[in-house]
């Protein structure tokens, strides 16, 4: 089973299958959803809500390996899956980028937790323009210190998710509903047509577009709160998928995942 994230997991479901490995995938949005399927995942099906339900699904399908590939970030449908794998000692095996590597600048601030990252940009005048997608969008739609400031979010083209984000309270004015990644001057472009004062953004990798963002914002004098990946401890995150195989392989599977 793979639980989509990152954009490498279209690589990743393509690489498996060609190994010989049954896929079922397991998304968050109906866009990961339709990526999957057309990588060639066997299945895919929704995110389950839980751990019970994760359980449900794994004695379901009969899943033999769990690759999480979703964003290096704490999230609760990577930890009910590693709960679940250790419960019924099943392989959970971390996939995910390398960290990217951004310039010491002191219009970058870096911080630990989502919570930080809202208090730390409510510090700073002007439009909040968050690049982090609608995961813990609520951190920021309900801190106090933001009550009143315009926050712009720039999120997937998925109904779903632009349905979240209006219920969240999110005027559609300031949904940036595009699917990346974006270029330095496309991201420029964007923060300067909706006037940011301060760009949040997450570490997601190399590819992930980092860079692009933080440079944008720079080139403009942009403050930047950058949220530190926060990967659990001991999860053994790979990031090289022909390594990544090698493991399943080496897990003595019957040919199914």
């Amino acid at each position: 089973m793979v639980l989509y994230g990152v954009g490498e997991s279209r690589e990743l479901i393509k690489s498996l299958k060609e190994s010989g490995y049954r896929v079922a995938a397991v998304a968050r949005t109906e866009y990961g959803c339709q990526a999957a399927g057309s990588s060639g995942a066997d299945r895919v099906v929704p995110a389950p809500s839980g751990y019970g339900d994760m359980s449900e699904l794994i004695r379901t399908l009969g899943v033999k390996q769990v690759v999480d590939a979703t964003h290096p970030f704490a999230n609760p449908l990577s930890a009910a899956a590693r709960d679940v794998c250790s419960d019924l000692e099943i392989p959970y095996i971390r996939f995910g980028r390398a960290e990217t590597v951004l310039p010491q600048d002191p219009l970058i601030c870096r911080v630990q937790s989502w919570e930080k990252a809202a208090e730390t940009a409510s510090g700073f005048s002007g439009t909040v323009f968050l690049t982090t997608g609608s995961y813990n969008l609520e951190v920021f739609t309900r801190y106090r210190g933001l009550r009143g400031r315009r926050v712009v979010v720039r999120v997937l083209p998925d109904h779903r998710v632009v349905k979240k984000c209006q219920e969240l309270g999110i005027s559609p004015r300031d949904i940036v509903a595009m699917q990346g990644p974006f270029s330095v001057k496309l991201n420029k472009a964007i923060f300067q047509a909706y006037r940011a004062g301060v760009v949040v953004t997450r570490d997601g990798g190399p590819s992930g577009g980092a860079y692009n963002k933080v440079k944008a914002a720079l080139d403009l004098k942009i403050p930047v709160v950058l949220i530190q990946r926060d990967d659990p401890p001991g999860a053994g995150c790979l990031d090289d998928i022909g390594l990544l195989l090698e493991t399943v392989a080496g897990n003595d599977t019957a040919g199914e995942s």
